[in-house]
Protein backbone atom coordinates (compact mmCIF):
# COMPACT_ATOMS: atom_id res chain seq x y z
CA UNK A 1 0.00 0.00 0.00
CA UNK A 2 2.70 2.11 0.95
CA UNK A 3 4.64 1.83 -2.46
CA UNK A 4 1.38 2.83 -4.36
CA UNK A 5 0.49 5.47 -2.54
CA UNK A 6 4.43 6.78 -2.90
CA UNK A 7 3.57 5.90 -6.47
CA UNK A 8 0.40 8.42 -6.78
CA UNK A 9 2.21 11.16 -4.45
CA UNK A 10 5.18 11.48 -7.11
CA UNK A 11 2.33 11.53 -10.30
CA UNK A 12 0.38 14.47 -8.28
CA UNK A 13 3.81 16.34 -7.70
CA UNK A 14 3.99 15.76 -11.82
CA UNK A 15 0.41 16.80 -12.49
CA UNK A 16 1.68 19.65 -10.29
CA UNK A 17 4.67 20.53 -11.77
CA UNK A 18 3.05 20.62 -15.44
CA UNK A 19 1.08 23.47 -14.28
CA UNK A 20 3.98 25.24 -12.60
CA UNK A 21 6.90 24.33 -14.68
CA UNK A 22 5.35 24.93 -18.27
CA UNK A 23 7.49 23.78 -21.50
CA UNK A 24 7.60 27.34 -22.57
CA UNK A 25 8.66 28.69 -19.24
CA UNK A 26 11.75 26.09 -19.31
CA UNK A 27 12.42 27.43 -23.06
CA UNK A 28 12.15 31.27 -22.07
CA UNK A 29 14.39 30.23 -19.19
CA UNK A 30 16.66 28.25 -21.52
CA UNK A 31 16.77 31.18 -23.81
CA UNK A 32 17.76 33.60 -21.75
CA UNK A 33 20.74 31.89 -20.64
CA UNK A 34 21.79 31.00 -23.80
CA UNK A 35 21.52 34.87 -24.23
CA UNK A 36 24.03 34.58 -20.61
CA UNK A 37 26.31 32.62 -21.85
CA UNK A 38 26.34 34.26 -25.44
CA UNK A 39 27.55 37.90 -23.38
CA UNK A 40 30.14 35.72 -20.57
CA UNK A 41 31.54 34.20 -23.78
CA UNK A 42 32.30 38.08 -25.58
CA UNK A 43 33.48 39.08 -22.22
CA UNK A 44 35.96 36.07 -22.16
CA UNK A 45 36.71 37.67 -25.55
CA UNK A 46 37.39 40.58 -24.96
CA UNK A 47 40.84 41.46 -23.62
CA UNK A 48 39.91 43.25 -20.68
CA UNK A 49 36.40 42.98 -18.83
CA UNK A 50 34.57 45.85 -18.32
CA UNK A 51 32.73 46.21 -15.10
CA UNK A 52 29.37 48.00 -16.49
CA UNK A 53 29.23 44.46 -19.07
CA UNK A 54 29.86 42.43 -15.93
CA UNK A 55 27.12 44.81 -14.26
CA UNK A 56 24.47 43.73 -17.17
CA UNK A 57 25.16 40.00 -16.72
CA UNK A 58 25.04 40.05 -12.86
CA UNK A 59 21.54 41.78 -13.89
CA UNK A 60 20.24 39.19 -16.37
CA UNK A 61 21.60 36.36 -13.55
CA UNK A 62 19.74 37.28 -10.83
CA UNK A 63 16.21 37.81 -12.84
CA UNK A 64 17.10 34.05 -14.01
CA UNK A 65 17.84 33.05 -10.49
CA UNK A 66 14.86 34.42 -8.99
CA UNK A 67 12.22 32.57 -11.63
CA UNK A 68 14.58 29.20 -10.61
CA UNK A 69 13.74 30.33 -6.92
CA UNK A 70 10.29 30.81 -7.57
CA UNK A 71 10.01 27.45 -9.17
CA UNK A 72 11.83 26.00 -6.96
CA UNK A 73 9.25 27.52 -4.29
CA UNK A 74 6.73 26.47 -5.83
CA UNK A 75 7.56 22.46 -5.93
CA UNK A 76 8.18 22.20 -2.10
CA UNK A 77 5.07 23.68 -1.29
CA UNK A 78 2.89 21.47 -3.63
CA UNK A 79 4.81 18.79 -1.83
CA UNK A 80 3.53 19.91 1.06
CA UNK A 81 0.13 19.67 -0.29
CA UNK A 82 0.49 16.28 -1.30
CA UNK A 83 1.54 14.81 2.03
CA UNK A 84 -2.22 15.73 3.36
CA UNK A 85 -3.67 14.23 0.32
CA UNK A 86 -1.79 10.77 1.10
CA UNK A 87 -4.57 9.19 3.04
CA UNK A 88 -7.14 9.94 0.22
CA UNK A 89 -4.75 8.37 -2.17
CA UNK A 90 -4.93 5.19 0.47
CA UNK A 91 -8.99 5.58 0.44
CA UNK A 92 -9.16 5.58 -3.81
CA UNK A 93 -6.83 2.54 -3.96
CA UNK A 94 -9.25 0.80 -1.49
CA UNK A 95 -11.77 1.55 -3.58
CA UNK A 96 -10.50 0.97 -6.53
CA UNK A 97 -9.55 -2.85 -5.37
CA UNK A 98 -13.57 -2.80 -4.40
CA UNK A 99 -14.54 -2.25 -7.86
CA UNK A 100 -12.23 -4.35 -9.31
CA UNK A 101 -13.59 -7.35 -7.12
CA UNK A 102 -17.12 -6.42 -7.83
CA UNK A 103 -16.62 -5.97 -11.92
CA UNK A 104 -15.89 -9.65 -11.77
CA UNK A 105 -18.97 -10.83 -9.53
CA UNK A 106 -21.22 -9.06 -11.63
CA UNK A 107 -19.47 -9.81 -15.17
CA UNK A 108 -20.41 -13.28 -13.67
CA UNK A 109 -23.27 -12.76 -12.14
CA UNK A 110 -25.21 -10.67 -15.26
CA UNK A 111 -24.74 -13.76 -17.19
CA UNK A 112 -28.45 -14.39 -18.91
CA UNK A 113 -28.85 -17.90 -18.20
CA UNK A 114 -27.89 -17.33 -14.29
CA UNK A 115 -30.24 -14.34 -14.39
CA UNK A 116 -32.82 -16.41 -15.56
CA UNK A 117 -32.53 -19.29 -13.71
CA UNK A 118 -32.82 -16.69 -10.51
CA UNK A 119 -35.53 -14.73 -11.12
CA UNK A 120 -38.79 -15.68 -10.17
CA UNK A 121 -41.34 -13.91 -12.60
CA UNK A 122 -40.84 -12.23 -15.69
CA UNK A 123 -40.54 -8.74 -14.12
CA UNK A 124 -38.11 -9.75 -11.58
CA UNK A 125 -36.29 -11.48 -14.35
CA UNK A 126 -35.66 -7.88 -16.28
CA UNK A 127 -35.38 -5.56 -13.48
CA UNK A 128 -32.37 -8.01 -12.14
CA UNK A 129 -30.90 -8.28 -15.55
CA UNK A 130 -31.06 -4.39 -15.86
CA UNK A 131 -29.89 -3.63 -12.48
CA UNK A 132 -26.92 -6.26 -13.12
CA UNK A 133 -25.75 -4.75 -15.89
CA UNK A 134 -25.94 -1.35 -15.05
CA UNK A 135 -23.52 -1.87 -11.88
CA UNK A 136 -21.41 -3.91 -14.36
CA UNK A 137 -21.56 -1.01 -16.74
CA UNK A 138 -20.62 1.38 -14.26
CA UNK A 139 -17.56 -0.63 -12.44
CA UNK A 140 -16.22 -1.11 -16.31
CA UNK A 141 -16.29 2.55 -16.93
CA UNK A 142 -14.45 3.44 -13.64
CA UNK A 143 -12.00 0.90 -13.98
CA UNK A 144 -11.54 1.94 -17.27
CA UNK A 145 -10.98 5.66 -16.59
CA UNK A 146 -8.94 5.12 -12.96
CA UNK A 147 -6.89 2.69 -15.59
CA UNK A 148 -6.48 5.21 -18.33
CA UNK A 149 -5.10 8.15 -15.38
CA UNK A 150 -2.96 5.87 -13.85
CA UNK A 151 -1.30 4.87 -17.22
CA UNK A 152 -1.45 8.52 -18.41
CA UNK A 153 0.44 9.85 -14.56
CA UNK A 154 3.05 7.28 -15.16
CA UNK A 155 3.37 8.64 -19.04
CA UNK A 156 3.62 11.91 -17.28
CA UNK A 157 5.73 11.19 -14.95
CA UNK A 158 8.64 9.63 -16.99
CA UNK A 159 8.26 13.60 -19.11
CA UNK A 160 8.65 14.72 -15.52
CA UNK A 161 11.88 13.00 -14.43
CA UNK A 162 13.13 14.53 -18.03
CA UNK A 163 11.78 18.38 -16.73
CA UNK A 164 13.65 17.80 -13.76
CA UNK A 165 17.16 17.02 -15.66
CA UNK A 166 16.63 20.10 -17.85
CA UNK A 167 15.31 21.92 -14.51
CA UNK A 168 18.86 20.59 -12.64
CA UNK A 169 20.78 21.45 -16.17
CA UNK A 170 19.15 25.26 -15.69
CA UNK A 171 20.30 25.57 -12.37
CA UNK A 172 23.68 24.30 -12.94
CA UNK A 173 24.46 26.84 -15.86
CA UNK A 174 23.52 30.18 -13.67
CA UNK A 175 25.57 28.37 -10.76
CA UNK A 176 28.42 28.68 -13.27
CA UNK A 177 27.18 31.59 -14.26
CA UNK A 178 27.36 33.36 -10.94
CA UNK A 179 30.80 32.08 -10.22
CA UNK A 180 31.71 33.12 -13.20
CA UNK A 181 30.90 36.82 -12.79
CA UNK A 182 32.20 36.91 -9.57
CA UNK A 183 35.33 36.31 -10.66
CA UNK A 184 35.12 38.28 -13.43
CA UNK A 185 33.86 41.57 -11.34
CA UNK A 186 37.20 41.21 -9.32
CA UNK A 187 38.81 41.34 -12.42
CA UNK A 188 36.99 44.29 -13.79
CA UNK A 189 37.55 46.11 -10.33
CA UNK A 190 41.37 45.08 -10.31
CA UNK A 191 41.69 46.19 -14.23
CA UNK A 192 40.15 49.42 -13.67
CA UNK A 193 42.19 50.16 -10.21
CA UNK A 194 44.99 49.47 -12.80
CA UNK A 195 42.92 51.88 -15.01
CA UNK A 196 43.09 54.45 -12.34
CA UNK A 197 46.77 54.44 -11.72
CA UNK A 198 47.39 54.78 -14.92
CA UNK A 199 44.95 57.00 -16.83
CA UNK A 200 42.81 59.22 -14.26
CA UNK A 201 45.83 59.87 -12.28
CA UNK A 202 48.21 61.16 -14.35
CA UNK A 203 51.50 61.86 -13.13
CA UNK A 204 53.20 64.73 -11.48
CA UNK A 205 54.93 65.94 -13.74
CA UNK A 206 52.21 65.69 -16.08
CA UNK A 207 49.83 67.81 -13.66
CA UNK A 208 52.68 70.44 -13.37
CA UNK A 209 52.44 70.63 -16.87
CA UNK A 210 48.81 71.30 -17.33
CA UNK A 211 49.02 73.48 -14.69
CA UNK A 212 51.23 75.61 -16.09
CA UNK A 213 49.66 75.38 -19.77
CA UNK A 214 46.97 76.79 -17.86
CA UNK A 215 48.93 79.23 -15.91
CA UNK A 216 49.68 80.84 -19.31
CA UNK A 217 46.52 81.67 -20.16
CA UNK A 218 46.81 84.10 -17.25
CA UNK A 219 43.02 83.52 -15.98
CA UNK A 220 41.92 86.01 -13.48
CA UNK A 221 41.20 84.28 -10.01
CA UNK A 222 38.88 87.41 -9.00
CA UNK A 223 38.16 90.65 -10.47
CA UNK A 224 41.18 92.01 -8.60
CA UNK A 225 43.03 92.11 -11.79
CA UNK A 226 40.25 94.18 -13.54
CA UNK A 227 37.37 93.53 -16.15
CA UNK A 228 37.28 89.91 -17.38
CA UNK A 229 37.97 89.29 -20.96
CA UNK A 230 36.44 85.94 -21.99
CA UNK A 231 35.63 85.71 -25.94
CA UNK A 232 32.76 84.22 -26.51
CA UNK A 233 34.09 82.05 -29.49
CA UNK A 234 30.34 80.93 -30.87
CA UNK A 235 31.01 84.40 -32.55
CA UNK A 236 33.80 83.26 -34.56
CA UNK A 237 33.88 82.00 -37.98
CA UNK A 238 36.83 79.24 -38.65
CA UNK A 239 37.30 78.57 -42.02
CA UNK A 240 36.72 74.56 -41.59
CA UNK A 241 33.44 72.06 -41.13
CA UNK A 242 32.85 70.61 -38.79
CA UNK A 243 34.78 72.56 -36.09
CA UNK A 244 34.45 72.01 -32.54
CA UNK A 245 35.19 74.06 -29.43
CA UNK A 246 34.73 73.16 -25.46
CA UNK A 247 33.49 75.76 -23.35
CA UNK A 248 33.84 75.74 -19.79
CA UNK A 249 31.50 77.25 -16.74
CA UNK A 250 33.27 79.78 -14.91
CA UNK A 251 37.11 80.05 -14.46
CA UNK A 252 39.36 78.96 -11.24
CA UNK A 253 39.10 78.47 -8.74
CA UNK A 254 35.34 78.41 -7.53
CA UNK A 255 36.03 77.86 -3.71
CA UNK A 256 34.63 80.45 -1.48
CA UNK A 257 32.49 83.96 -2.45
CA UNK A 258 31.32 83.88 -6.15
CA UNK A 259 31.72 87.30 -6.80
CA UNK A 260 29.53 87.15 -9.94
CA UNK A 261 27.15 84.87 -7.76
CA UNK A 262 27.07 88.22 -4.97
CA UNK A 263 26.00 90.44 -7.46
CA UNK A 264 23.30 88.20 -8.88
CA UNK A 265 22.07 87.50 -5.22
CA UNK A 266 22.29 91.36 -4.39
CA UNK A 267 20.49 92.09 -7.46
CA UNK A 268 17.76 89.76 -5.98
CA UNK A 269 17.84 91.57 -2.71
CA UNK A 270 19.76 89.37 -1.03
CA UNK A 271 21.62 90.88 1.97
CA UNK A 272 25.57 90.28 3.01
CA UNK A 273 24.91 88.24 5.08
CA UNK A 274 22.86 86.25 3.41
CA UNK A 275 25.09 85.71 0.36
CA UNK A 276 28.02 85.03 2.46
CA UNK A 277 25.99 81.89 4.31
CA UNK A 278 25.18 80.92 0.92
CA UNK A 279 29.24 80.30 -0.26
CA UNK A 280 30.56 79.56 3.12
CA UNK A 281 29.68 77.13 6.25
CA UNK A 282 30.34 76.32 9.92
CA UNK A 283 31.17 79.93 10.89
CA UNK A 284 29.53 83.19 12.81
CA UNK A 285 29.97 86.95 12.44
CA UNK A 286 32.13 88.44 15.32
CA UNK A 287 34.20 91.84 15.11
CA UNK A 288 37.32 92.35 15.70
CA UNK A 289 39.89 95.58 16.18
CA UNK A 290 41.28 97.36 14.06
CA UNK A 291 44.70 95.97 14.13
CA UNK A 292 48.14 96.67 12.41
CA UNK A 293 48.68 94.16 9.36
CA UNK A 294 52.02 93.90 7.03
CA UNK A 295 51.18 94.44 3.40
CA UNK A 296 54.10 93.94 1.05
CA UNK A 297 55.84 96.89 0.00
CA UNK A 298 53.87 99.15 1.85
CA UNK A 299 54.80 98.09 5.86
CA UNK A 300 52.75 97.95 8.35
CA UNK A 301 48.92 99.37 7.66
CA UNK A 302 46.04 99.64 10.04
CA UNK A 303 43.49 96.90 9.26
CA UNK A 304 40.49 99.18 8.65
CA UNK A 305 43.10 101.69 6.25
CA UNK A 306 44.20 98.60 4.31
CA UNK A 307 40.43 97.27 3.34
CA UNK A 308 40.37 100.90 1.45
CA UNK A 309 43.19 100.05 -0.94
CA UNK A 310 41.05 96.74 -2.19
CA UNK A 311 40.47 96.78 -5.70
CA UNK A 312 38.57 93.30 -6.15
CA UNK A 313 35.09 94.25 -6.89
CA UNK A 314 33.75 97.24 -9.36
CA UNK A 315 32.61 99.88 -6.81
CA UNK A 316 28.71 100.49 -9.02
CA UNK A 317 28.12 97.06 -8.05
CA UNK A 318 24.97 96.77 -5.12
CA UNK A 319 26.20 97.49 -1.97
CA UNK A 320 24.89 94.62 -0.17
CA UNK A 321 27.29 92.43 -2.76
CA UNK A 322 30.05 94.88 -1.87
CA UNK A 323 29.45 94.40 2.04
CA UNK A 324 29.74 90.83 1.40
CA UNK A 325 33.00 91.45 -0.76
CA UNK A 326 34.65 93.67 2.07
CA UNK A 327 34.19 90.93 4.99
CA UNK A 328 35.41 88.19 2.62
CA UNK A 329 38.57 90.63 2.12
CA UNK A 330 38.75 91.20 5.47
CA UNK A 331 38.64 87.65 6.96
CA UNK A 332 40.96 86.55 4.81
CA UNK A 333 43.45 88.85 5.28
CA UNK A 334 43.94 88.10 9.39
CA UNK A 335 43.48 84.84 8.27
CA UNK A 336 46.73 85.03 5.98
CA UNK A 337 48.91 86.97 8.08
CA UNK A 338 47.64 85.21 11.41
CA UNK A 339 46.21 88.21 12.90
CA UNK A 340 48.93 90.48 11.56
CA UNK A 341 52.08 88.43 12.54
CA UNK A 342 52.70 87.58 9.03
CA UNK A 343 52.85 89.44 5.50
CA UNK A 344 50.12 89.64 2.89
CA UNK A 345 51.30 89.89 -0.85
CA UNK A 346 49.38 92.86 -2.96
CA UNK A 347 48.30 90.59 -6.27
CA UNK A 348 46.08 87.90 -7.32
CA UNK A 349 48.40 85.37 -5.55
CA UNK A 350 46.86 86.74 -2.24
CA UNK A 351 44.06 89.71 -3.06
CA UNK A 352 44.86 92.87 -4.58
CA UNK A 353 45.64 95.90 -2.68
CA UNK A 354 46.78 99.38 -4.33
CA UNK A 355 46.70 103.25 -3.81
CA UNK A 356 45.32 105.42 -3.59
CA UNK A 357 42.76 104.19 -0.98
CA UNK A 358 38.91 103.44 -2.70
CA UNK A 359 35.97 106.13 -1.83
CA UNK A 360 32.38 105.84 -2.89
CA UNK A 361 30.27 102.97 -2.53
CA UNK A 362 33.42 100.88 -1.42
CA UNK A 363 34.19 103.30 1.18
CA UNK A 364 30.57 102.71 2.73
CA UNK A 365 30.91 99.31 2.40
CA UNK A 366 33.80 99.16 4.73
CA UNK A 367 32.88 101.45 7.08
CA UNK A 368 29.55 99.94 8.07
CA UNK A 369 30.91 96.57 7.97
CA UNK A 370 33.32 97.86 10.29
CA UNK A 371 35.65 95.15 11.85
CA UNK A 372 33.07 92.13 10.73
CA UNK A 373 34.72 89.11 9.92
CA UNK A 374 33.36 85.31 9.79
CA UNK A 375 35.15 83.30 12.32
CA UNK A 376 35.41 79.41 12.72
CA UNK A 377 37.13 77.72 15.60
CA UNK A 378 37.59 80.87 17.14
CA UNK A 379 39.98 82.44 14.00
CA UNK A 380 39.05 84.35 10.77
CA UNK A 381 38.38 82.18 8.06
CA UNK A 382 40.73 82.00 5.14
CA UNK A 383 37.45 83.37 2.89
CA UNK A 384 38.65 82.75 -0.75
CA UNK A 385 36.41 83.98 -3.76
CA UNK A 386 36.99 84.02 -7.06
CA UNK A 387 35.23 86.11 -10.35
CA UNK A 388 32.97 83.46 -11.73
CA UNK A 389 31.90 79.88 -10.63
CA UNK A 390 29.85 78.76 -13.68
CA UNK A 391 26.45 77.74 -11.37
CA UNK A 392 28.85 75.57 -9.11
CA UNK A 393 31.42 76.31 -6.10
CA UNK A 394 33.49 73.51 -4.50
CA UNK A 395 35.13 73.17 -1.12
CA UNK A 396 38.85 73.48 -0.87
CA UNK A 397 39.14 69.59 -0.61
CA UNK A 398 38.02 69.48 -4.16
CA UNK A 399 40.14 71.82 -5.81
CA UNK A 400 43.21 71.78 -3.68
CA UNK A 401 42.72 68.72 -1.44
CA UNK A 402 43.13 70.46 1.85
CA UNK A 403 39.71 69.92 3.53
CA UNK A 404 38.56 72.93 5.31
CA UNK A 405 35.47 73.08 7.66
CA UNK A 406 34.23 76.81 6.48
CA UNK A 407 34.24 75.81 2.41
CA UNK A 408 31.50 74.48 0.81
CA UNK A 409 29.40 72.83 -2.43
CA UNK A 410 26.90 75.10 -3.34
CA UNK A 411 24.26 74.87 -6.35
CA UNK A 412 24.41 78.82 -7.14
CA UNK A 413 21.17 78.71 -8.92
CA UNK A 414 17.75 80.08 -8.25
CA UNK A 415 15.93 76.29 -8.69
CA UNK A 416 16.41 73.17 -10.48
CA UNK A 417 18.48 72.27 -13.63
CA UNK A 418 18.32 69.94 -16.19
CA UNK A 419 20.13 71.31 -18.65
CA UNK A 420 22.66 73.67 -19.88
CA UNK A 421 19.66 76.37 -21.11
CA UNK A 422 18.20 75.62 -17.47
CA UNK A 423 22.62 76.78 -16.39
CA UNK A 424 22.40 79.85 -18.34
CA UNK A 425 19.10 81.06 -17.37
CA UNK A 426 19.10 79.95 -13.76
CA UNK A 427 22.89 80.57 -12.44
CA UNK A 428 23.32 83.48 -10.41
CA UNK A 429 27.07 84.49 -12.16
CA UNK A 430 25.11 83.85 -15.74
CA UNK A 431 25.88 87.74 -16.19
CA UNK A 432 29.98 87.38 -16.07
CA UNK A 433 31.65 87.47 -19.33
CA UNK A 434 33.43 84.24 -18.30
CA UNK A 435 30.28 82.11 -16.88
CA UNK A 436 30.48 79.95 -20.26
CA UNK A 437 33.72 80.59 -22.44
CA UNK A 438 36.33 78.57 -24.44
CA UNK A 439 39.66 78.99 -23.00
CA UNK A 440 42.35 79.70 -25.45
CA UNK A 441 43.25 80.18 -28.87
CA UNK A 442 45.55 80.12 -31.82
CA UNK A 443 46.52 82.87 -33.76
CA UNK A 444 44.76 81.14 -37.16
CA UNK A 445 41.30 80.35 -37.34
CA UNK A 446 40.24 83.52 -36.78
CA UNK A 447 42.00 83.28 -33.11
CA UNK A 448 39.88 81.17 -31.72
CA UNK A 449 39.35 78.05 -30.19
CA UNK A 450 37.87 75.59 -32.39
CA UNK A 451 39.01 72.71 -33.67
CA UNK A 452 39.35 70.40 -36.58
CA UNK A 453 38.01 67.20 -36.71
CA UNK A 454 40.99 65.40 -37.25
CA UNK A 455 42.60 67.26 -34.17
CA UNK A 456 39.53 66.12 -32.03
CA UNK A 457 40.18 62.16 -33.28
CA UNK A 458 43.80 62.76 -32.66
CA UNK A 459 43.13 64.04 -28.67
CA UNK A 460 40.25 60.76 -28.52
CA UNK A 461 43.32 58.51 -30.13
CA UNK A 462 45.97 59.20 -27.48
CA UNK A 463 43.25 58.25 -24.64
CA UNK A 464 42.56 55.29 -26.73
CA UNK A 465 46.77 54.38 -26.88
CA UNK A 466 47.42 55.08 -23.30
CA UNK A 467 44.50 53.11 -22.40
CA UNK A 468 46.34 50.39 -24.27
CA UNK A 469 49.76 50.97 -23.21
CA UNK A 470 50.29 53.51 -20.08
CA UNK A 471 54.05 53.48 -20.47
CA UNK A 472 53.93 55.36 -24.08
CA UNK A 473 52.60 58.63 -22.33
CA UNK A 474 55.60 60.18 -22.70
CA UNK A 475 55.28 60.60 -26.10
CA UNK A 476 51.78 61.93 -26.36
CA UNK A 477 51.98 65.80 -25.23
CA UNK A 478 51.25 68.13 -28.05
CA UNK A 479 53.07 67.91 -30.87
CA UNK A 480 52.95 71.37 -31.64
CA UNK A 481 55.28 72.27 -28.67
CA UNK A 482 58.44 70.82 -27.41
CA UNK A 483 58.34 67.88 -25.64
CA UNK A 484 58.29 68.22 -21.44
CA UNK A 485 60.14 64.80 -20.79
CA UNK A 486 62.89 65.47 -23.46
CA UNK A 487 61.27 62.41 -25.55
CA UNK A 488 59.86 62.60 -28.85
CA UNK A 489 56.23 63.11 -29.61
CA UNK A 490 54.24 61.21 -31.98
CA UNK A 491 52.04 62.93 -34.13
CA UNK A 492 48.54 62.18 -35.27
CA UNK A 493 49.65 59.45 -37.49
CA UNK A 494 52.29 57.95 -35.97
CA UNK A 495 49.76 57.80 -32.55
CA UNK A 496 47.19 55.53 -35.28
CA UNK A 497 49.64 53.73 -36.34
CA UNK A 498 50.37 52.53 -32.94
CA UNK A 499 46.93 52.29 -32.09
CA UNK A 500 46.51 49.60 -34.74
CA UNK A 501 49.75 47.69 -34.05
CA UNK A 502 47.75 47.39 -30.46
CA UNK A 503 44.86 46.00 -31.70
CA UNK A 504 43.14 49.37 -31.71
CA UNK A 505 40.69 51.15 -34.23
CA UNK A 506 41.99 54.92 -34.61
CA UNK A 507 39.55 57.70 -35.47
CA UNK A 508 40.50 59.53 -38.51
CA UNK A 509 37.58 62.34 -38.08
CA UNK A 510 34.81 62.98 -35.33
CA UNK A 511 31.23 63.90 -36.75
CA UNK A 512 29.98 64.48 -33.09
CA UNK A 513 30.23 65.02 -29.28
CA UNK A 514 27.61 64.19 -26.79
CA UNK A 515 28.26 65.40 -23.18
CA UNK A 516 26.43 64.12 -20.12
CA UNK A 517 26.25 66.67 -17.15
CA UNK A 518 25.97 66.09 -13.74
CA UNK A 519 23.83 68.92 -12.61
CA UNK A 520 23.91 67.51 -8.89
CA UNK A 521 27.76 67.69 -8.65
CA UNK A 522 28.30 70.45 -11.06
CA UNK A 523 30.73 68.10 -13.65
CA UNK A 524 30.50 66.59 -16.80
CA UNK A 525 30.15 62.85 -16.01
CA UNK A 526 31.25 61.75 -19.50
CA UNK A 527 31.49 62.54 -23.11
CA UNK A 528 31.12 60.26 -26.04
CA UNK A 529 32.92 60.80 -29.09
CA UNK A 530 31.54 59.32 -32.47
CA UNK A 531 33.07 59.28 -35.85
CA UNK A 532 34.23 57.05 -38.39
CA UNK A 533 35.63 54.15 -36.10
CA UNK A 534 32.38 54.26 -33.88
CA UNK A 535 31.49 55.82 -30.62
CA UNK A 536 33.64 56.28 -27.54
CA UNK A 537 32.78 57.32 -24.10
CA UNK A 538 35.58 58.36 -21.66
CA UNK A 539 34.92 60.20 -18.20
CA UNK A 540 34.27 63.95 -17.89
CA UNK A 541 38.04 64.10 -16.08
CA UNK A 542 39.97 61.70 -18.02
CA UNK A 543 39.00 63.20 -21.20
CA UNK A 544 39.77 66.85 -19.76
CA UNK A 545 42.99 65.68 -18.67
CA UNK A 546 44.08 64.46 -21.80
CA UNK A 547 42.61 67.54 -23.72
CA UNK A 548 45.17 69.82 -21.86
CA UNK A 549 48.20 67.74 -22.76
CA UNK A 550 47.07 67.14 -26.15
CA UNK A 551 44.83 70.07 -27.61
CA UNK A 552 47.40 72.67 -29.80
CA UNK A 553 48.53 75.90 -28.82
CA UNK A 554 47.31 77.02 -24.95
CA UNK A 555 43.70 75.76 -25.57
CA UNK A 556 42.41 74.13 -22.12
CA UNK A 557 39.44 73.19 -20.27
CA UNK A 558 39.78 74.66 -17.14
CA UNK A 559 36.76 73.25 -14.85
CA UNK A 560 35.25 70.31 -14.10
CA UNK A 561 32.09 71.59 -16.29
CA UNK A 562 32.34 72.02 -19.30
CA UNK A 563 30.02 71.37 -22.85
CA UNK A 564 30.94 70.71 -26.39
CA UNK A 565 29.71 72.79 -29.36
CA UNK A 566 29.86 72.26 -33.46
CA UNK A 567 29.86 74.65 -36.28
Amino acid sequence: MKKVTAIFISIFIFLILVFSVKADEIEELQRQIDELNKSRELSVKATKPLEGQLSSLERQLAQIQASLDHLSSTITQKQKELEVREDKLALQHALLEERVKNYYIRSFLTAPLLVLLSASNPGDLFRELSYRQAATREDKGIIKNVTGEILDLLEQKEKLEKDKIAFAALQAQVDKNAGFIGGEIKKAKAYQSELTSKIAQLSARQQQIIASRQASLNLPTSLGAGPLFCTDDRKLDPPFRPAFAFFTYGIPHRVGLNQYGAYGRAQAGQSHEDILRVYFDNFSFETRGNINIKVQGYGEIPLETYMLGIYEMPESWPLEALKAQVIAARSYALAYTNNGAGEICTTQSCQVYKQPPKSGAWKTAVEQTAGKVMVSGGQAVKAWYSSTDGGFTFSSADVWGSGTSFTKRTKDVTGDIGSFADLASKSYDKDSPCFYAAQGFRSEYAKSAWLKSEEVADIVNVILLTKQDGGVSSHLYQPDKPNPEGQETWDAIRVKQELKNKGGTPFSSVSDISISPDFTNGLTANITISGDAGSKSFGGNEFKNFFNLRAPANLQIVGPLFNAEKK
